[in-house]
């Protein structure tokens, strides 16, 4: 008894070392759980916040940059609709499209493109010499000049409304102070005549010549009449040349078309050297009959030998730097002298078509630079106005013969023109009825005829911007701008 005694005292001491171990063992493992657990819930817990911190920051970024793209998208539409409006305040027309680009605000791949403009065709307000106006509407007609017209409209453009109206003018020279009157008037040209040359030498011819041109910014055209025969304005003059020049029916009866060619280069040549640009010829009118009044100035063959005559006067002259005018359209036929009276055609439009017109159109195919109008009334296409100011006459040159140079009447100051103009100075009828140039004697007076029915409205600007661009498209092509 008294030996178990003994040893559950010497026990006690040892299960109570095992009791103590148990428990410090439990109590350490309950604890390293319970960290492991936060620790691992506090992972999960900062995993989380990070995973909506990142989604929130995703959201934050997208939300500003999509808020960001509809600000420059906005901006962006809002100075494309600008431009549009800009573009229509000044009639710009833009060939292809433009690129809009807010660089400070879109990123680089964000672009819109602005539409496409259409010019503007609506008719021209009268140019008041402020600011620049529109263009005229665009010359159509692929013509003999088409690849100066955009030249031509960009001069015309800087220039003021007496600019435009004195290039109009073809005047007879003055017989003192040209120079300084070509300077006033803005005068588009001379015609120099049977004065003008008389008694003068080749350098004093020129020297005038030079002074006129120089009189101002934009060269006038010089021309004259050298038809050969009865209207030899330079050749008269035997200190300018060595012969005065046969009429073309002279010259093709002594040697056909070949003497005629060897005529026209020389006659061509002698102009040029004395600075003369434009020649008032060749004489298209058909006349079989000596006594027509047109007969002496004439070929005096068929529609077919003209034909091939104009076409070679035409090509001679224009290769030598002489621009061609053909005249008398329609056709003089067998009428009276329109210098001292009126003359009524009345014949049928067919024998017009099949007869007079032919020359004209060889011409015209040939690339002749001007055609002269007469004052012949012509009862088929207007009965009421001679045809140098009647519009269905100038139409069927434009639409039915396809001529796209430069029209010019025959002297306005002629008796036959003065009775039938209407309502209106010949001047004005003319420019009304279609005609680029007009051939004047009284310079201030023509000039502010035009000037006053441009200002109250009887022609429309566009009618003068239309002609002058035909005008400074000539003068581009033939070198003298």
């Amino acid at each position: 008894m008294k030996s178990k005694k003994l040893l559950l005292k010497r026990l006690i001491p040892v299960i109570v070392v095992i009791l103590t171990v148990v428990f410090i063992w439990l109590c350490t493992s309950k604890n390293d759980s319970k960290n492991d657990l936060d620790e691992s819930t506090g992972n999960t817990t900062e995993s989380s916040l990070m995973k909506v911190t990142t989604r929130q920051s995703t959201t934050v970024e997208t939300t500003e940059q999509e808020s960001t793209s509809e600000e420059t998208t906005s901006e962006e539409s809002s100075t494309e609709e600008t431009t549009e409006q800009e573009s229509e305040t000044d009639g710009t027309a833009y060939s292809e499209s433009t690129t809009v680009q807010n660089s400070q605000t879109a990123p680089p791949e964000i672009q819109t493109t602005e539409a496409v403009t259409t010019p503007n065709t609506e008719p021209l307000e009268p140019d008041t010499g402020a600011g620049t106006i529109q263009p005229p509407p665009v010359l159509s007609d692929n013509g003999i000049f088409s690849g100066y017209y955009a030249a031509a409209t960009a001069r015309m453009q800087t220039m003021t409304p007496d600019e435009k109206i004195g290039q109009m003018l073809f005047a007879r020279c003055p017989s003192g102070n040209a120079a300084e009157i070509a300077r006033q008037y803005h005068l588009g040209g001379y015609v120099l005549f049977g004065r003008d040359f008389q008694g003068k030498t080749a350098e004093e011819v020129k020297n005038n010549i030079s002074s006129y041109r120089t009189s101002q910014e934009i060269p006038m055209v010089i021309a004259t009449d050298e038809e050969g025969g009865r209207v030899v304005r330079v050749s008269s003059n035997p200190l300018l040349s060595d012969e005065a020049f046969p009429s073309p029916r002279d010259i093709f009866n002594s040697g056909g078309m070949e003497l005629i060619k060897s005529k026209e280069i020389k006659k061509a040549e002698m102009l040029s050297g004395l600075y003369i640009d434009t020649n008032f010829a060749p004489v298209c009118d058909i006349s079989v009959n000596e006594s027509d009044f047109m007969y002496p100035r004439s070929l005096g063959q068929d529609a077919g030998t003209t034909a091939d005559f104009v076409s070679t006067v035409t090509n001679i002259s224009q290769s030598k730097g002489v621009s061609a005018a053909l005249k008398h359209f329609p056709g003089y036929g067998n009428n009276v002298d329109t210098h001292t009276g009126i003359a009524i055609d009345t014949r049928d439009y067919s024998i017009f078509v099949n007869n007079d017109f032919i020359p004209f159109q060889a011409g015209i195919n040939s690339g002749v630079h001007l055609v002269m109008v007469s004052h012949n009334i012509v009862n088929c296409m207007d009965s009421t106005k001679p045809a140098s100011i009647s519009k269905p006459v100038h139409n069927i040159l434009r639409n039915e013969l396809g001529f796209t140079g430069i029209i010019v009447t025959d002297d306005l100051s002629m008796d036959a023109i003065k009775l039938y103009s209407g309502e209106y100075p010949p001047t004005v009828t003319a420019v009304l009825a279609g005609n680029d140039m007009l051939i004047i004697s009284d310079i201030d007076a023509s000039f502010n005829e035009i000037k006053n029915a441009v200002n109250n409205g009887t022609i429309e600007q566009a009618v003068i911007d239309r002609a002058v661009v035909r005008i400074l498209a000539w003068k581009y092509a033939k070198g003298l701008m």
